[in-house]
């Protein structure tokens, strides 16, 4: 197919998945000469996002969180002033400013005044230790942090020496020496911000999980990018949707700019419970709930008795990405609250890759499912060649929203073959073409000349009733070079030799773990990845490595 065919498609593409979810609506003229001003000075990132929401539904609702709620036009307003309130406070177009906020209305505030100033976003993660944080600003050298007043002693641990905002208050605000988000828009003026030259780049952190987390930018990817998910997932222009996902996280921050292209009223709280999530998801009637698998666990592990007082039967879409699925988890899920559950896979790299379906996940329950529109999964070995189904590969993935290398003048890079990004990770296609993903493609182990990939013992030991979490790494072995230990959480009485005969029922008898660790929770990050580095550290009883703490 030429390049023209094969962008006219994508075009077609796109625009049936937009049309489809109702984004394609009919305006008057002034309108439609409001938004062509607005996408054309400030592009389809926040500031002509959220602006062009406020020409075409400026009384409609945008946000609701903990202080109640703010339509699309208070939203412009505060913007503006916030702004110009950042601009005296001596801020720049081409400036970097570090934000550390929970889910409110303050992170919105600030990333949308930030991209009409023309400053560029470093969005951290809220669960940082001070040393990764001041490690981290250090490398991408923000001008000025924004923060909420609960991580006061967590930036003053850190050294980051920069000019500072607080955006959501705990204490009386009259008590603080600095200044306040909502005090510069209080403050600040209505005045149009000039249109800066600069693009605003939002920097997304990597996870973190290996090493310390690399920032990767995100480009304004546009409606290609938007036309993608929309392909695989219903949603509506004029939900309603629960957040639950943080939004400094790929899959938060992908909802929110979608939330701006499709009028969504987003429902925000800064901290997750799971019944509140569900008492929240009920009070609002929310047609679509984007969450962080881990999230969904912790809903299931409460009692049947407040499962059943919570069906949250509005819900159309659940949309979880950020980790692995376990086992039949999927099953559990929809088996309770119907065919909802969307499985997204995809890291902070590469946006989105696929999409599993609630019928891909009745078909296989821990798939990572099929690519949207305009995105290409394809699996290599080692030597570049293309691997057949079913046999295990690397997995490199093509589409709009591959960033384009790492900030803070990280040298690595991601791995590209034929125009197709890395994700780091190992997967194999099913006769089916949905895409199963094996773990890290640096966890797989060779044990006794055989290849041991983790997360398929992961998902075994998941599927016994008395095993609340697992997770396996590798580790020494004299005798056979590598051997799994398998770390588990139990909800039940079970022990080491019954599990052992668990997986040595359903798998190879070389994938049996070794040793196992019994534990009261898996260490996992804000966005509930397991840190696997972390396990690392521990020995074979559960206790830290004297290297380790040394």
């Amino acid at each position: 197919m030429s390049k023209i065919s094969e962008t006219v498609k994508v075009q077609v593409n796109t625009l049936v998945s937009l049309g489809r979810a109702g984004v394609v609506r009919p305006y008057g003229p002034k309108t439609l000469a409001g938004l062509a001003k607005v996408l054309t000075q400030h592009g389809v990132g926040f500031a002509g996002g959220f602006g062009s929401m406020a020409l075409r539904g400026s009384d409609e609702t945008a946000v609701i969180d903990e202080l109640g709620s703010l339509t699309w036009g208070e939203i412009d307003e505060r913007t503006t002033r916030l702004a110009n309130g950042l601009l005296r406070h001596g801020v720049h177009e081409g400036d970097s400013v570090a934000v550390l906020c929970r889910n409110h209305r303050g992170f919105i505030d600030i990333s949308v005044a930030l991209a009409k100033i023309g400053a560029d976003i470093l969005y951290l993660n809220t669960a940082f230790a001070a040393p990764q944080m001041g490690e981290v600003c250090a490398r991408e050298k923000p001008v000025a942090i924004v923060y909420d007043e609960e991580f006061t002693q967590l930036v003053d641990d850190s050294g980051v020496e920069v000019k500072r905002v607080v955006a959501w208050v705990d204490s009386a605000a009259d008590d603080l020496d600095i200044p306040t988000l909502e005090g510069l828009i209080q403050n600040g003026s209505t005045d149009a911000v000039p249109v800066p030259q600069h693009t605003t780049a939002p920097v997304i952190l990597t996870s973190g999980t290996t090493g310390t987390p690399k920032g990767a930018p995100r480009s304004e990817a546009g409606m290609d990018a938007a036309g993608a998910i929309l392909s695989k997932i219903p949603l509506k222009y004029g939900w309603t949707c629960h957040i639950a996902a943080p939004l400094f996280h790929t899959w938060g921050w992908a909802h929110l700019n979608l939330a701006m292209l499709l009028g969504t009223t987003m429902v925000l709280t800064r901290k997750f419970d799971p019944e509140h999530c569900m008492e929240l998801v009920e009070q609002h009637e929310c047609d679509s709930l984007v969450v962080i698998p881990v999230m969904l666990q912790r809903m299931m592990r409460l009692d049947d008795a407040v499962l059943d007082k919570h069906p949250m039967k509005s819900l159309e879409a659940v949309c979880a990405s950020g980790s692995a699925l376990p086992g039949d988890f999927a099953m559990a899920w929809m088996d309770r609250f119907g065919d909802n559950l969307y499985n997204i896979y995809g890291s902070t790299e590469v946006a989105w890759a696929t999409i599993a379906q609630p019928s891909d996940l009745r078909t296989a329950p821990g798939t990572a499912g099929k690519p949207p529109y305009n995105t290409v999964v394809k699996l290599f070995d080692e030597s570049e060649n293309e691997v057949p189904q079913g046999e295990v590969g690397r997995i490199f993935v093509g589409n709009s929203m591959l960033f384009a290398g790492y900030t803070g003048g990280t040298e690595e890079s991601k791995e590209v073959i034929d125009g197709l990004m890395s994700s780091g990770d190992l997967g194999r296609f099913d006769e089916h073409g949905l895409l199963h993903i094996e773990g890290r493609d640096d966890e797989m182990i060779v044990s006794g000349g055989e290849n041991v990939f983790p997360k398929e013992v992961e998902d075994t030991l998941s599927r016994h009733d008395a095993v609340d979490d697992v997770a396996c790494i590798g580790v020494d072995d004299e005798e056979f070079g590598k051997r799994l230990r398998a770390f588990v959480v139990r909800k039940g009485e079970v022990d080491e030799d019954t599990l052992k005969k668990h997986v040595k029922d359903n798998l190879a008898r070389y994938k049996v773990p070794r040793d196992f660790v019994f534990m009261d929770e898996l260490p996992r990050n804000a966005t509930g990845k397991i840190l696997k580095k972390d396990l690392k550290d521990l020995d074979e009883n559960g206790e830290q490595k004297e290297e380790a703490s040394a």
